[in-house]
């Protein structure tokens, strides 16, 4: 299973295995500065980033934070060097990270996010969702949603973003408008629009884009002030570059989606009774904030009133202050759901115990963290458990020894879909 940056070994019934899904094979590209270099002559529905960038006084590029694992250090030199071979001078490139709500990133994290080379000569900010001074108001989305975006980026002459395609568990899929909504959005912004008025429609899942308010609503709001041009990329279960899509906000990250729904979707005959599952291992599951996502993924895989066992390190703990603080004073995940759906009703970090509801309302969950203390977990709505073992045995004498298992040790990357 994928689990902290070493992995998990788990030994399974092999009586019991139902299925084992993961990601459908596709080809690591060679040669990728070399197909990065392609991508940016010959994007998808723009003109190539040397000539969008000829004449443009300085330039933001948006990237994301530590929980995505974006081949940054790949993608950034060729893109940076195309700027300035264009005219713009390395004080005016500004790396802008998309933490979203998310923490800030910095020192030697900072250096493995994107290369020391890069850390050291160009101007990096992390994005502050809280800093009221730091965004700008563009009025509100078709929805009625109050965009605020960052300043850094709106007042850049040149966007790019840079970013990854893979499963998210509310929007369908990540990259593209997400780098800038949530990615570079105020907090009352991402607050709004990570509610339950978006997020309980059923089309609010892993892979799905169509009738999806959650991602309609992003790109609504990302298309306000657009990126000049989007670099984003799809991985293998090696974290190697599969493919590169380059171009246009919406084009090139339809291309992209387009080519990781053949590789990401793994077919199963029907539900099984206990689901073993991971989020992803590092950096994805350095907080069981993040853990909710390997969980939500694995809904599809099991049946209403089954287990879903998941491992997830949760190395920094529950998550933020916010998460945290809201998840351990509830005491009815839905008497919560209730609450937040009122009217004017907001509680910080919502929308994540609202994702957990789902999940808890069709399956009970244990997990296992070597993070976070027993005591505390158990607080997270969830049964604490000191392996996947001890989980399985529990499980069957709950389910029956006939029971059957699906594992899914790639967690959310992977989407479970009944045949």
């Amino acid at each position: 299973m994928d689990y902290g940056k070493t992995g998990m070994l788990v030994e399974l019934p092999q009586e019991n295995v139902q299925a084992i899904l993961g990601l459908k094979p596709a080809a690591a590209i060679a040669d990728t500065s070399a197909a990065i270099a392609a991508a940016l002559a010959a994007p998808i529905g723009t003109r190539p980033l040397a000539e969008v960038a000829n004449g443009r006084k300085n330039a933001c590029i948006v990237i994301c934070d530590v929980t995505r694992p974006v081949p940054n250090k790949l993608l950034l030199p060729p893109i940076i060097a195309t700027l300035e071979a264009s005219g713009i001078a390395r004080r005016d490139i500004t790396i802008l990270i998309a933490t979203g709500t998310h923490r800030p990133n910095l020192g030697d994290e900072l250096v493995g996010l994107v290369g020391p080379e890069i850390a050291s000569n160009y101007t990096i900010v992390n994005h502050d969702c809280k800093a009221d001074d730091t965004h700008i108001d563009l009025g509100v989305s078709p929805n009625g949603v109050p965009v605020k975006l960052d300043k850094v980026y709106v007042e850049a002459d040149l966007r790019i973003t840079v970013g990854l395609i893979e499963p998210h568990f509310m929007a369908g899929y990540s990259g593209g408008r997400k780098l800038i909504m949530p990615g570079i959005a105020s907090f009352e912004t991402v607050s709004r629009w990570h509610c339950p008025r978006f997020l309980e429609s059923e089309f609010a899942t892993n892979g799905c884009i169509a009738g999806n308010p959650v991602h309609e609503e992003s790109f609504a709001i990302a298309s306000m002030v657009r990126p000049d041009m989007i670099v984003d990329v799809t991985l293998d279960e090696s974290n190697q570059i599969t493919g590169i899509f380059a171009g246009d906000l919406k084009e090139a990250w339809l291309a992209g989606t387009n080519f990781a729904s053949q590789h990401v979707v793994s077919e199963l005959e029907a539900p099984a009774d206990i689901v073993v599952t991971s989020c992803a291992g590092s950096p994805l599951d350095a907080t069981f904030y993040q853990a909710v996502k390997g969980m939500v993924g694995a809904m599809p895989a099991v049946k209403p009133g089954g287990e879903i066992i998941i491992v997830s390190e949760c190395s920094e703990g529950v998550g933020s202050k916010d998460f945290t603080d809201a998840l351990l004073e509830i005491e009815d995940l839905e008497e919560f759901v209730a609450y937040i759906s009122q009217p004017g009703v907001f509680v910080p970090e919502e929308w994540e115990i609202e994702e957990l509801a789902k999940v808890a309302r069709h399956a009970s969950i244990t997990c296992i963290a070597s993070g976070i203390p027993a005591e505390t977990l158990s607080r997270c709505f969830v049964t604490p458990a000191a392996s996947v073992e001890e989980a399985v045995s529990a499980a069957l004498l709950k389910h029956g020894a006939s029971a059957k298992i699906v594992a899914i040790p790639r967690g959310p990357y992977v989407i479970p879909r009944v045949s």
